[in-house]
């Protein structure tokens, strides 16, 4: 029962990450499964399959605060689902996507400095101009991003959320909104591949309640959190979480390790939470000025 309550309160904790900033429930989960002793496939076919329901209540919840943008979770969930399923069926075969991961990391990582420096120290213009993203454009994410969510255990959100955030056509709680919905169909694809690749009887169905229980829970208040944020703040949050979750491959690929990859670590947290302050800042002056603007003369 102890490790029951133990798994329900990690799924509400990254449910909570996962619905506010568009990721990381995959890669909280996963983790502590792996940790635990699962092999890697059946620990992301336990999470995937808690996600199926979670991401309904994410979605759901995200709808009715209007943070999803309806004319595009077709063109990524689809192509998602079919990645995912790929993927599942994959990883199933003991065939790991670790190879593709350094290059990933570098890339995400890249992101996440960009976003960082777009949302946090911009001023003089919006972090965001509303404009359509392409649908060639969506269907590749979708499918890059559903494969490696499912052969590497996570990458949805990580790669979906920060690729439509760098494009600043979509405000970031209709990003978040988005890609979470989306997720729903990438969950049940991937879930279909492990039941198809593995026993039925092997899945751990006790974890996968668990981790149910605790993100259905959540999904609410983070669709309530993200439909608050101004845009500024939230996509210098998300920029600091791609950064930290990708650093430990990100210095691997490049050679760091040892006390200079901890000093840089350090550094990247403090820089990102010294610009969490500056936009919390700056998104106050443009309020208050706002409003001073639109005082009669």
């Amino acid at each position: 029962m102890r490790s029951f309550i133990v798994l329900a309160i990690v799924g509400l904790a990254a449910q909570l990450v996962d619905g506010a900033l568009g990721m990381a429930y995959g890669t909280t989960s996963q983790s502590l499964l792996l940790v635990v002793g699962l092999t890697p496939a059946l620990a992301s076919a336990s999470v995937h399959m808690a996600e199926v329901g979670t991401t309904l209540a994410s979605g759901v919840s995200h709808w009715r605060f209007g943070n999803v943008d309806w004319s595009k979770v077709g063109w990524l969930a689809v192509p998602g689902g079919i990645g995912a399923f790929l993927g599942a069926v994959v990883l199933s075969s003991v065939i790991s996507a670790e190879a593709a991961e350094p290059i990933v990391a570098i890339f995400l990582f890249s992101l996440g400095v960009y976003i960082l420096s777009r949302f946090a120290f911009r001023r003089r213009e919006q972090p965001v101009v509303v404009r359509p993203v392409a649908r060639g454009f969506l269907g590749p994410l979708g499918l890059v991003a559903g494969f490696l969510d499912a052969a590497g255990g996570g990458g949805w959100g990580p790669i979906s959320t920060p690729t439509l955030l760098s494009s600043r056509r979509m405000e970031p709680r209709r990003v978040v909104g988005t890609v979470d919905t989306s997720e729903f169909v990438v969950a049940l694809s991937a879930s279909v591949g492990f039941l198809i690749s593995l026993s039925f009887a092997d899945v751990p169905w006790s974890v996968v309640g668990a981790l149910l229980l605790g993100g259905v829970v959540a999904a609410p208040v983070a669709a309530y959190i993200v439909r608050i944020l101004p845009a500024r703040i939230l996509g210098t949050a998300v920029a600091g979480v791609i950064l930290i979750t990708n650093m430990k491959t990100f210095l691997g690929a490049m050679g760091v390790s040892g006390g200079l990859a901890v000093v840089i670590y350090v550094l990247i947290v403090v820089v990102w939470l010294t610009a969490l302050g500056h936009s919390i800042i700056v998104n106050r002056h443009e309020k208050s000025r706002t409003v001073t603007e639109g005082q009669p003369a």
